[in-house]
């Protein structure tokens, strides 16, 4: 099976001059990928600052990560892809999507110091206990809905999404259900997170606000 591959190329000022370094960047790189037997699907490049994670192209580059599949990421050296705390973030961006980043200065995958693999490991362990508390949250919200009384196999029975996509509308009468049943706004928000809905704490105390105004009028 091919190997897929993006090509990210960065320049820290947008200086006329700078346009030439970005495209040796590239064709090096697309070298440099054709010798580790990787197909360059993609190239992203920014001429903006490494400490800034506010990069059009490198922003353009994560959303493709995040859905589709690529194997590796080909840079001229670590610095490219960020500085400072920039520079780790991505790269445990990298690291939870199972993308590898290849550096030119390495000839290879990237070589991290010991710091940056603790730092790494760190912070995949406590993304992790992130989920798990957001999961408890939700399991619960939806305990104590039950046991005040919500029926979640009558009001909610095939409403929800289960691949968790965007909605764009919000079971306001079963917010209103929730609430008359005693939980909380952030308590109604996880319990229809649960069901796909993507409803956060102050959109739910929106539409149940709105909810009692038009009843009252």
């Amino acid at each position: 099976m091919t190997k897929k591959a993006f090509i990210y190329c960065r320049v820290s000022t947008t200086k006329d001059t700078q346009e030439t370094s970005l495209e040796r960047q590239e064709e090096e790189l697309m070298k440099f990928a054709f010798e580790q037997s990787y197909l360059v699907d993609q190239v992203f490049s920014d001429q903006h600052s490494g400490y800034e994670m506010d990069r059009e192209g490198l922003l353009e580059m994560l959303n493709y990560i995040k859905t589709n599949t690529v194997d590796a990421v080909f840079v001229q050296d670590e610095t490219r892809l960020g500085r400072g705390h920039a520079r780790i973030a991505l790269l445990h961006v990298m690291k939870k999507y199972g993308v590898e980043v290849y550096t030119l200065s390495d000839q290879g995958p990237i070589a991290l110091n010991d710091m940056d693999d603790m730092v790494l490991e760190i912070l995949a362990v406590v993304e992790e206990y992130q989920r798990k508390i957001h999961n408890a949250k939700i399991k619960r919200g939806m305990k104590r809905a039950v046991e005040n009384g919500y029926k979640p196999e009558k009001n909610l029975s095939g409403k929800g999404n289960p691949e968790g996509r965007e909605r764009l509308e919000l079971p306001v009468d079963q917010i209103v259900s929730l609430k008359e049943s005693g939980l909380t706004f952030h308590e109604i928000a996880v319990t229809l997170q649960g069901f796909g809905y993507q409803a956060s704490k102050a959109t739910v105390h929106r539409r149940y606000k709105e909810f009692k105004e038009l009843s009252q009028s």
